[in-house]
């Protein structure tokens, strides 16, 4: 109650900012497949992808011919984007982030629409994601994964432990012929059988 207020002024003390600030979009160009999804999903249509297609020589002798895509140019218009991050969780292969870069402004408009080379610039200023909570409740995917593996480890495990309980207890198999020769004598022997009652 005695203190006075401190306003800090924001060009000389950068504000703190929370995590998963939505400031910009940035881009790794590296795992862009060209796959168009970002464009198609965004509301206000202020993606613009373009690509041409490129022939990739066999890997193997006697193999085919590819086609892949290769990016020309990927340009996001700030000025139109609400940033919603449809784009971002729409990409199938995490090339898209949000990044907590939030100055940008401009003087002129058309200034906004920010190319590949500035998007992969704000890759490096995106954050390390955050741990998940310990109580939360573990991905299905893992929960799956885990249990079959502890499937498995027990399966190999009762496997070695029944070779180690039987290590000279393995029936030896007669060699070839002599199990006839040893029925014909039973047979030929006098006194009761078996199958005699």
């Amino acid at each position: 109650m005695t203190r006075r207020s401190v306003t800090a002024h924001y060009p000389d003390v950068q504000p703190e900012l929370p995590p998963r600030s939505r400031g910009v979009i940035a881009l790794f160009e590296e795992n862009c497949t060209v796959c168009m999804l970002c464009a198609r999903e965004c509301p206000d249509w202020c993606i613009y992808i373009d690509s041409h297609k490129e022939t990739v020589p066999p890997t193997a002798p006697g193999g085919r011919e590819r086609s892949r895509n290769v990016l020309d140019r990927f340009a996001i218009d700030f000025s139109l984007c609400m940033y919603c991050g449809i784009c971002i969780e729409v990409c199938p292969f995490d090339a898209l982030f949000w990044s907590p870069e939030f100055e940008y402004a401009e003087t002129d408009i058309h200034e906004l629409t920010h190319e590949r080379d500035k998007l992969r610039e704000w890759m490096w200023t995106v954050p390390e994601p955050p741990a998940l909570d310990p109580a939360a409740e573990e991905p299905k995917e893992i929960a799956a994964a885990r249990k079959t593996a502890d499937k498995l480890a027990a399966a190999e495990q009762a496997q070695r432990a029944e070779q180690s309980e039987q290590p000279g207890q393995r029936e030896q198999p007669e060699p070839p012929g002599q199990s006839g020769q040893a029925d014909a004598a039973r047979d030929q022997a006098p006194g009761p059988r078996e199958g005699d009652a």
